[in-house]
């Protein structure tokens, strides 16, 4: 039994959401999602709440109801307020700059790196060494964070590298030198 599938979605009162046959559209003042619903999971929508219905006996339905539910629940919570990442660049002269959809890092590489976003994504650089993405859909917000961090991912010596905002990077110790008079 899924525990997160039985708890209902509460569509807000600013919220433009209709099925058509197995395809939810979801209309906020964000944008708009769409969402193809597998054929073992059904809706069942009363007075702004959503309920989802499958069958219990069987695994794949069952697994596939939670995953839904979120889903859904991520659409509505998109186009409504929308998501957020924070990155962090960690390192001397690490650096970036944002000017529209372009994103160019400097990363300690003999050249920028220019890192071209989606279209859904937008991105701001308070200062020099913080990248902060903003979407309304969280799947193509968590990709295009995890691409930027994977020019440069934190390495675990010196921390040095681009990181989440609320990532711990694990240190390991320096390797220490052979005693002197060994």
């Amino acid at each position: 039994m899924s525990r997160v599938a039985k708890s209902p979605i509460n569509i807000l009162e600013n919220v433009d959401f209709s099925i058509n046959e197995n395809i939810v559209n979801v209309k906020g003042s964000k944008g708009v999602l769409e969402f193809n619903i597998p054929q073992s999971i059904s809706l069942e929508i009363k007075e702004n709440i959503i309920n989802v219905k499958y069958d219990e006996t069987d695994q794949q339905s069952v697994a596939l109801a939670g995953t839904t539910r979120s889903l859904i629940n991520n659409m509505i919570i998109g186009v409504t307020k929308g998501f957020e990442k924070k990155l962090e660049l960690i390192g001397v002269g690490y650096r970036a700059k944002a000017s529209g959809k372009l994103l160019e890092l400097t990363l300690g590489f003999s050249h920028p790196v220019k890192y071209q976003l989606p279209d859904e994504v937008e991105v701001e650089t308070p200062s020099q060494t913080e990248i902060v993405l903003k979407s309304h859909n969280k799947q193509i917000l968590g990709q295009a964070a995890a691409e930027i961090r994977a020019f440069r991912p934190p390495e675990p010596y010196k921390g040095k590298g681009v990181r989440y905002a609320d990532e711990q990077v694990n240190r390991k110790e320096a390797k220490k030198a052979a005693g002197a008079g060994a």
